[in-house]
């Protein structure tokens, strides 16, 4: 139960519901104990008024006392009815309470780890494949579900059950009582090791369930690329055997609970014979009445269900218990990059430092960026150019603090951004990143992702500053357009272009451009270039790149290798220095002309 105890928060918010819950619960079972005690009663009159009935025969008031014993038997009856319908009503009403909790629950608790996820950084995206994650905020959180709902419910009116069913058979005959549950000590020992087995094997299915999840999803996710290559065949076998594993498992479970269910019936079963046998022989002794053993017979029936669910219950907490564990680990993973404690909020000018700043990848032990230093002035344009793996992205993940270095500082207007509190930090600044990223929407609603309030007139402005509101217009539905899932219905340059207008759509004071220009033809690109250089005037912008762009005035450009600037200055300065850069573009002017913005 440790791993649940995380539950009990939710507990706590829901009391009241909790409270309602167990007093139905508590109500019902009584109205429905009073049932057993009537046929009692009955049993016992009957047995009493027969020898009278009887010595009354050939006289008038046979007929009399026929009339009032059924009379006396309708109370009886209407009464059990009664009896009846009360306890159902008060079921009803636990279940509405009840499982109305389960609910609240299942809600709150899908959320917090949402918004858990959501404050994680990078490194525990890298680490964790989206199946896993998915599968622990939907499979995992619905079998908690049964614990906070089902499992209660059941737990609570067997408990209840139980203990006002033994109170009142000890009253009646103590001895008549141990015999009945007497199996109840091998009913224990049987639960508490066949629990071990359910919560073991409930792990490995919840674990199992996750690799077929992410499976699924990187193969829809990637199904181009595995049909250019021919590998249906290859990516349905891998999904087969990770669901062969999870088969057998779970009918190694089903084997488990079907060994657990019948076990529990004979445990019932031998206190009814004990009920019956060791009960008549005390009715022959005149011990206890008839009355009584047919009140025996029918609470040990009543129990019948308690013990049922006793298996049930018990199975579905040992579910819950590996599901809560394994959503345990991620909740209580800390995010690496948080609000300090003396975060404040600033308005940005543009200003741009890094001293001595050396970061290390986690996952990879990769040193990207190593004692690296660089000063932007406000409204300042650098170019950052360099080989694959030079650091260059880095570099950006680190002005936007999706990382901190491990040495030096990351400052913005002359101030560590990790006392800026992250939200102004990110907010002011726009960053389009390499591998862009659309959402299953509207083109409208992923250009106005950057800035929620903008209206269409301003989409349409950042779209037209962005190079692709001819594109748009030439659609169907024009802004209107939804493109699927990641933008798959658009081009590579078309997607570009609009998380171009995603972060112009901001009016931020510092852009952050990473090679979001490679998948334009050269004509696109020069208009893009032109559209910029007048919008980022008076602003900041970095733009990484593995072309040369000429016509761009830039005020520095740095050249990259192994996370170490080589390279600075102006595109003059680094054409005399006869260099990486003037390499690069003697080799963009001589052999692809299409590659250099001119």
């Amino acid at each position: 139960m440790k791993h649940l105890a995380a539950l009990n928060k939710y507990f706590l918010t829901n009391k009241w519901l909790l409270i309602l819950g167990l007093l139905f619960t508590a109500i019902s079972i009584v109205f429905s104990v009073f049932q057993p005690i009537m046929v009692r009663q009955i049993f016992d009159l009957l047995a009493h008024n027969i020898d009278e009935y009887r010595l009354l025969d050939n006289t008038a008031l046979k007929v009399a006392f026929r009339a009032d014993f059924t009379h006396v038997l309708a109370f009886y009856g209407v009464s059990i009815l009664i009896f009846a319908l009360l306890s159902g009503f008060f079921l009803f009403l636990q279940r509405q309470t009840l499982i109305v909790m389960s609910r609240h629950i299942e809600y709150d608790l899908k959320n917090e780890i949402y918004q858990h996820y959501q404050k994680l950084d990078l490194n525990f995206f890298k680490m964790h494949r989206t199946g896993d994650l998915m599968s622990r905020i939907t499979e995992d959180v619905s079998r908690v579900r049964m614990y906070v709902g089902p499992a209660i419910m059941y737990a609570s009116r067997t408990l209840f059950l139980i203990v006002i069913i033994v109170y009142l058979m000890l009253q009646v005959n103590p001895l008549l009582t141990l015999y009945t549950l007497s199996p109840l000590p091998f009913l224990a020992l049987t639960i508490y090791y066949v629990n071990r087995i359910i919560h073991r094997k409930s792990e490995r299915i919840q674990a199992q369930l996750s690799n077929i999840t992410s499976i699924a999803q990187e193969s829809y996710s990637g199904i181009r690329v595995i049909k250019s290559y021919i590998q249906e065949d290859a990516s349905a076998r891998h999904f087969e055997e990770a669901s062969e594993a999870y088969k057998d498992s779970s009918i190694s479970l089903a084997k488990t609970d079907a060994l657990f269910q019948p076990t529990m019936a004979l445990m019932i079963g031998l206190s009814v014979i004990l009920t019956i046998f060791i009960g008549g022989i005390q009715v022959i002794r005149g011990n206890i009445t008839v009355g009584n053993l047919a009140e025996f017979v029918i609470y040990v029936n009543m129990l019948m269900f308690p013990f049922f669910s006793i298996g049930m219950v018990a199975s579905m907490i040992q579910r819950a218990a590996a599901s809560q564990q394994r959503i345990n680990e991620f909740l209580q993973i800390a995010p690496a990059i948080k609000d300090e404690p003396d975060a404040k909020s600033v308005k940005l000018k543009g200003g741009v430092r890094l001293e001595n700043v050396t970061f290390t990848y986690p996952h990879t032990g990769i040193t990207a960026i190593s004692n690296f230093n660089l000063h932007i002035k406000p409204g300042q344009k650098v170019a950052v150019i360099g080989r694959t793996g030079s650091g260059k992205s880095t570099l950006a993940q680190l002005l936007i603090r999706m990382y901190d270095p491990q040495e030096g500082k990351v400052m913005v207007d002359d101030q560590d951004i990790r006392h800026l509190r992250l939200a102004d930090l990110r907010g002011q600044i726009s960053y389009v990143p390499q591998d862009v990223f659309l959402f299953s929407d509207s083109i409208a609603n992923n250009i106005r992702f950057g800035d929620p309030s903008a209206s269409i007139e301003t989409v349409q402005t950042a779209a037209r500053q962005a190079s692709v509101e001819k594109d748009i217009l030439g659609f169907n539905d024009g802004f209107d357009t939804a493109i699927g899932e990641r933008g798959v219905t658009l081009s590579g340059g078309q997607k570009q272009r609009i998380s171009i207008a995603r972060a112009l759509i901001k009016d931020p004071n510092i852009l952050i451009f990473d090679d979001c220009l490679s998948a334009v033809d050269a004509r696109t690109e020069k208009e893009i270039i032109g559209n910029l250089y007048a919008y980022l005037k008076n602003k900041t912008a970095i733009i990484i790149t593995h072309r040369i762009f000429a016509l761009f005035e830039f005020d520095s450009i740095i050249v990259l290798d192994e996370g170490k600037i080589v390279e600075q200055g102006t595109h003059n300065d680094l054409l005399s220095l006869n260099g990486y850069y003037a390499e690069l573009y003697a080799r963009q002017q001589s052999g692809d002309d299409e590659s250099v913005s001119e």
